[in-house]
């Protein structure tokens, strides 16, 4: 069985494990950092050992850490290339994190890195293939009846669970007001995403609306046929 390893870091995590334990087969193994941590950290090698972290998730296929933290990242980094983890989700933007010294330790250890500032934006990579099977970037599958939403699965969601959230509350709506509501419900949802600017959860929100366009469109196909 694929294991998922998830460092959290106060609350920023918790809802990820909840969402693979409820959406998929996987075993979930969490360890966690303080909510509050030192602006700067000198040694984080040090810091994450003073922490008494659970190696185990050192050791999964895949691992999620929400450090939230660029001194810590890169250490975590090398902690799960040495523990064998195939492919490490760094769920942080790309602006905030050593993208060069992250470049050296997949090189070096050979283990995928991802950086991600949204994560229902997730590259289609082999190393998380079977992950972004159930999450990342939205599919929907759409039934429509008398111009209005009936039925909205949920084919690959965000790992925060959004658009599952998103899909309930579109049941009724009607079909011409639904892209809107689709990305304004998206917004509504406490995703821990940067809010009041450009990306973020607006860029969630774009493309969830779309996901439901093109579900809309294929519904409107199939009823045509």
């Amino acid at each position: 069985m694929t294991t998922i390893g998830v460092i959290t870091r106060g609350k920023y995590g918790q809802r990820l494990i909840e969402t693979i334990q409820s959406k998929t087969y996987f075993d979930v193994i969490s360890s966690g950092l303080p909510a509050n941590l030192p602006e700067f950290i000198e040694d984080p090698a040090e810091f994450l050992e003073n922490l008494d972290l659970d190696n185990i998730v050192f050791k999964t296929d895949i691992l999620i850490t929400f450090s939230l933290h660029p001194d810590l990242s890169p250490e975590i980094a090398r902690l799960a290339g040495r523990g064998g983890v195939h492919a490490l989700i760094i769920a942080e933007g790309s602006s905030h994190v050593p993208v060069n010294e992250l470049d050296q330790i997949s090189k070096e250890y050979g283990i995928h890195i991802q950086v991600d500032d949204i994560c229902c934006n997730l590259s289609l990579d082999p190393s998380i293939m079977e992950f972004t099977s159930f999450f990342g970037r939205p599919v929907l599958d759409i039934r429509t009846c008398d111009g209005k939403i009936v039925e909205v699965k949920v084919i690959r969601g965000a790992p925060c669970g959004s658009t599952w959230n998103m899909a309930k509350k579109l049941i009724g709506t009607p079909v011409e007001d639904a892209p809107a509501l689709a990305g304004l419900f998206i917004q509504q949802y406490p995703c821990r995403a940067v809010r009041g600017q450009l990306g973020g959860i607006h860029e969630s929100a774009k493309l969830h609306k779309q996901a439901l366009i093109s579900a809309l469109a294929r519904e409107l196909y199939v009823t045509q046929l």
